[in-house]
């Protein structure tokens, strides 16, 4: 699937939606502060590895909760259907997510993707990459689930588990949530790597909770390993109709939550080599997303007003907020040619503008979201067959409440 919008154009877009006097109604009070989650805290993690063996483990104290989400998606040519719910269904899994807490504390999120059973990619590759390796860059992560294409291969779920399992950082805290996620239509048992011992590693070696989503009729994945594989892997079975033609249905806070996910933007300060790239995929992702929908760009906006939606990587304020770097000691060369000239009180006084302005609209967001989640969910029951996020986002949040996260 390729949409041909332009960024002009979804700008014309959400103008047409939204009503003049929703225009000027995001304004909210400026006392309502929103947490940012600052980078990855130190913490002990599980390095890649070609070997089975690793370290045991442990707990790990005084650091911010983890949900690592790998994502192993099979793109042979029967896929199309699956992939496009992954594309569609993105912001509302990472949405479910963000509102969950531990001790009070919100947790960071990273997301990984594996691609597995194309012809494209070698045989002597089993077939399957690694697409992104863990990251908090959602935007990256949609990027590359637009980019993904299907052609017919050979699909080993056993192969691409292990390759997860040890080619990722996971973590070793016994109290983050780690998970994979794997989705395909062929029998679960192909390929020289058994699924079984791969299961089993993944638990045994980095406590991985294995979820897996057989596209087809349940029964019959239930008899071709996909059962097997979740219950190895002390995770949920699930089917759903990977031809569905997922529809979000409207709801009354779409139009302004989409002309804020856009006007949140204008908040955004690029810096250094990346600044550039950050922006324009900001934007690109944002097209994207009309694309499939204005339901969609909606559920986009709710991300980009929450916690995990963090981009200190390219945007200075997020980086500056989050004391990933010092301002002070940023080379002239680094900073928006607008800060240049300016005096380093009058960059700190530029950028606090420009956090308040942030917070506004993101307390905003925020409060249409909870309007907009409530709305959807009466909707969305009587939908029929689970779609991809739905069989997601259930077997998820049950599995973050073993580990005492709760979903604000």
């Amino acid at each position: 699937m390729r949409f041909h919008i332009t960024y002009s154009t979804l700008l014309l877009a959400i103008a047409s939606i939204v009503p003049a006097a929703a225009m000027e109604a995001y304004v909210a009070p400026t006392n309502v502060a929103l947490a940012r989650v600052t980078q990855t805290p130190p913490r002990m993690l599980i390095a890649p590895s070609p070997t089975v063996a690793a370290p045991p483990v442990t707990d790990v104290v005084d650091t911010a909760p983890l949900i690592q989400i790998a994502v192993l998606l099979d793109t042979s040519n029967s896929m199309d259907g699956l992939i496009n719910q992954a594309r569609s269904q993105l912001w509302a899994i990472v949405n479910s997510l963000s509102r969950t807490a531990r001790a009070g504390r919100q947790p960071v999120l990273q997301v990984a993707l594996y691609e597995y059973g194309k012809a494209s990619i070698a045989a002597e590759e089993k077939h399957l990459r690694q697409v992104l390796p863990f990251t908090t860059d959602l935007d990256s992560i949609s990027q590359q689930l637009f980019a993904l294409t299907t052609k017919g291969g050979s699909e080993y779920c056993g192969e691409v588990i292990r390759a997860a399992t040890r080619g990722l950082t996971w973590s070793m805290n016994a109290n983050d949530l780690k998970v994979m996620i794997i989705a395909g239509n062929e029998a679960f048992t192909q390929g020289a790597a058994d699924y079984r011992a791969s299961c089993v590693e993944a638990v045994a070696s980095r406590g991985i909770v294995i979820n897996t989503i057989f596209c087809g009729n349940r029964q019959e994945g239930a008899n071709s390993g996909w059962l097997d594989g979740a219950t190895l892997g002390n995770g949920t079975f699930a089917a759903i109709d990977q031809s569905r033609s997922v529809v979000v249905p409207s709801a009354p806070q779409d139009a302004e939550l989409a002309r804020l996910g856009i006007a949140i933007n204008e908040t955004y300060v690029p810096y250094g080599q990346a600044g550039n790239d950050g922006a324009l995929q900001q934007k690109a992702q944002d097209t994207n997303s009309l694309g499939i929908s204005t339901s969609n760009l909606a559920s986009r906006a709710c991300t980009k007003g929450s916690v995990v939606y963090c981009n200190s990587r390219w945007d200075l304020v997020d980086a500056v907020e989050n004391k990933s770097l010092v301002l002070a000691n940023m080379p002239l060369t680094h900073l928006p040619e607008n800060l240049r000239a300016l005096t380093s009180e009058q960059r700190a006084a530029y950028l606090a503008g420009k956090l308040a302005e942030r917070k506004t609209i993101q307390a905003r967001i925020g409060q249409l979201a909870i309007e907009r989640e409530q709305f959807l969910t009466a909707q969305i029951k009587q939908a029929g067959a689970p779609a991809l996020d739905e069989a997601i986002i259930a077997a998820i949040r049950a599995q973050a409440a073993k580990l005492g996260f709760a979903v604000k």
